[in-house]
């Protein structure tokens, strides 16, 4: 065989082999501690400790502020009212504890030990000796923060975190014993004979107005008198609906246990608040006549009685029975089958 001729098959090929070790350089260690401004100007020092104390009295007064909102503007049943107080017992809360945050903030970068450390690996539980030795460094930060001699930045930092839970805990707290009455979301303004109206319009609705595939925002009809009124907002909050018109001979389940037809020629009446938490449903699906939660993706059927096909909800929408007036108007006979929103204690389903 000829030197520039190849091995042949099954001949052994060795190849040499070159180790190589691994390069290793020295632990670089802990770099070199630079003093801030506030280790060596004590007028620096001083200065900071009075921008936490202010930052920790902004957090007090915005709890007290809370309070006093709280108490001063409650909800008046008004669009406007709810708006303000929600507001401003937002930016007070905010405020409270945001001036904590960036005391704290403040406080750990400007005054509090910034001294490197480092721990070597160990065992799950250290050795007497080493627990010994964390609890002198924990001892020996506490000293070399200074919290003992800053009694004014203690009482700052001790009063804002103290009025802060306050912000929250006494809504929660003048809550109880409020209005328990669950009777009220068992019965809605809707009654035999009430004219269905467009929301927010208020215009009565006829049945010819509506097609195939037609969806509408309902209200009852009521006077200008009734819905500039207060009791307007909350009655009206439970008694929304969802009108559809569909193919009546796509619906599969319309009728009262007693066998009445709930619907008109196609037309349906659903409460628009989901039996899950109560969000507005309102996303309509024509072709699979399924109606969506936008908020947990409930999906309910609106061909057969309204049942849940998916999601969360364990329960139908109520469905509004409804008729027509001798004008063709569309009208409620009676209120809806059943509760409206979600379960509660005395309606498990």
């Amino acid at each position: 065989m000829s030197e520039n001729q190849n091995p042949s098959v099954g001949q052994d090929v060795t190849a040499s082999s070159t180790t190589t070790s691994t390069e290793r350089f020295a632990d670089p260690g802990v770099p070199e501690h630079k003093l801030r401004l506030t280790d060596t100007d004590p007028a620096a020092n001083k200065r900071n400790e009075r921008i936490i104390v202010l930052l920790f009295a902004l957090s007090c007064v915005g709890a007290i502020a809370s309070l006093v909102a709280y108490f001063a503007v409650r909800p008046d049943g008004t669009t406007e009212g709810t708006r303000l107080s929600t507001v401003l017992l937002g930016v007070t809360m905010a405020i409270s504890l945001l001036g904590i945050g960036f005391a704290a903030i403040h406080w750990a970068k400007s005054l509090m030990s910034d001294h490197e450390h480092v721990d070597e690996r160990h065992e799950l539980r250290s050795s007497t000796e080493v627990r010994e030795v964390a609890v002198q460094h924990l001892t020996d930060g506490v000293e070399d923060s200074g919290i003992g001699r800053r009694g004014v930045l203690k009482g700052a930092a001790v009063s804002a975190l103290a009025l802060f839970p306050l912000t929250f805990a006494v809504p929660l707290i003048s809550s109880v014993g409020g209005d328990w009455d669950v009777a009220k979301f068992k019965h809605t303004i809707w009654k035999r004979g009430t004219r269905l109206a467009y929301d927010p319009s208020g215009r009565p609705i006829k049945a010819s107005d509506l097609t195939v595939g037609s969806v509408a925002h309902v209200i009852p009809e009521a006077t200008e008198e009734y819905m500039a009124s207060h009791e307007w907002i909350t009655e009206k909050a439970k008694a929304v609906v969802l009108l559809v018109r569909l193919n009546p001979a796509d619906i599969r389940s319309d009728q009262s246990p007693a066998g009445e037809t709930w619907s008109y020629d196609g037309i349906v009446a659903y409460s628009k608040i989901c039996t899950h938490v109560g969000c507005p449903v309102a996303l309509y699906e024509q072709q699979t006549h399924h109606l969506l939660c936008p908020c947990h993706q409930s999906t309910f059927d609106m061909a057969d009685g309204a049942k849940v096909v998916f999601g969360p909800a364990n329960r139908a929408l109520p469905q509004l029975p409804i008729a027509v007036d001798d004008g063709g108007y569309l009208i409620a006979q009676d209120d809806f089958s059943e509760p409206v929103g979600p379960s509660f204690w005395e309606r498990l389903k």
